[in-house]
């Protein structure tokens, strides 16, 4: 298939895709956007208060002609995007593939950045869910057609978030990511999910409390840094469990195989049939 064949297939595909979760409610929406950003999605940038402080976040809102309400994603980024200058965390990961499809991408994604020094628990967390709430509200997401990836770091968050809130995702999406300390590095030994720390199978604790969310896991095979074994015992539990769960380990992608798993066809139409 030409690349142009190909892309007005996988055009008609996404807006298939979003037609069909949203076609009932479709008589009286309004667009979120102004007439002239009916061509394309667009990032726009938003601001919240959260446990007193002020943060940055960044939504992408699709094209006005897609139909609403929207699917909605929370993206959670990694330790390098982390700050507060409310930009870098959609300049890696799910970013660049969202932009990169903004004219026919039919989801609302939702991108909070992590202040310098935490992780995707406590406050942070709340800041999160926060963003998500707040940009779900203002440009008509469809609450429960919500999914949560994230890589690295945010692989991990995935699935803290989830475990703060089983009943808030209709799928996860981890990149990268895992339950337990890495043990590839001194300066990583804070990275886990504190929810399932103090349990004496941190994987099955989590896979217990989970199971009932679909999920696709993706890792790199040479990921030195955040090692593939996290994600291989984290699938391994949740099919123990009894869980409707996917793993995707690229051969050849060492830390990053965010890129390879968000060009993974197959996952946006698994991921946009999901619903609570």
């Amino acid at each position: 298939m030409s690349n142009i064949s190909h892309s007005i297939a996988r055009r008609r595909l996404l807006r298939g895709l979003a037609f069909a979760g949203g076609a009932a409610v479709l008589s009286g929406c309004v667009s979120a956007l102004p007439a002239s950003s009916t061509a394309s999605g667009r990032f726009v940038r938003r601001e919240l208060s959260s446990n007193g402080r002020r943060y940055a976040y960044q939504v992408f809102v699709p094209a006005a002609q897609l139909p609403r309400p929207l699917p909605v994603v929370l993206f959670l980024h990694g330790s390098g995007e982390r700050g507060d200058d409310g930009e870098k965390q959609i300049h890696a990961g799910l970013g660049p593939y969202v932009s990169a499809h903004a004219a026919d991408f039919p989801a609302l994604v939702v991108f909070p950045q992590s202040p310098e020094g935490e992780s995707w628990e406590g406050d942070t967390a709340t800041m999160a869910l926060a963003t998500l709430d707040a940009a779900t509200a203002e440009f008509d997401g469809y609450r429960s057609r919500t999914s949560l990836t994230g890589m690295s770091r945010g692989g991990y968050g995935v699935w803290s978030l989830a475990l703060r809130e089983p009943t808030r995702f209709a799928a996860l999406v981890p990149v990268c990511g895992g339950i337990t300390p890495p043990g590839s590095r001194p300066d990583l030994d804070d990275l886990f999910v504190e929810s399932t720390r103090a349990a004496s199978d941190p994987f099955a604790e989590a896979a217990r409390r989970l199971r009932d969310i679909p999920s696709w896991i993706f890792h790199g095979a040479l990921d030195d840094v955040v090692l593939p074994e996290q994600s291989r015992r984290m699938h391994a539990a949740l099919r123990d469990a009894g869980a409707d769960v996917r793993y995707t380990e690229f051969p050849d992608a060492n830390h990053n195989s965010w890129d390879a798993a968000y060009r993974t066809e197959a996952l946006w139409p698994w991921l946009f049939a999901q619903k609570r």
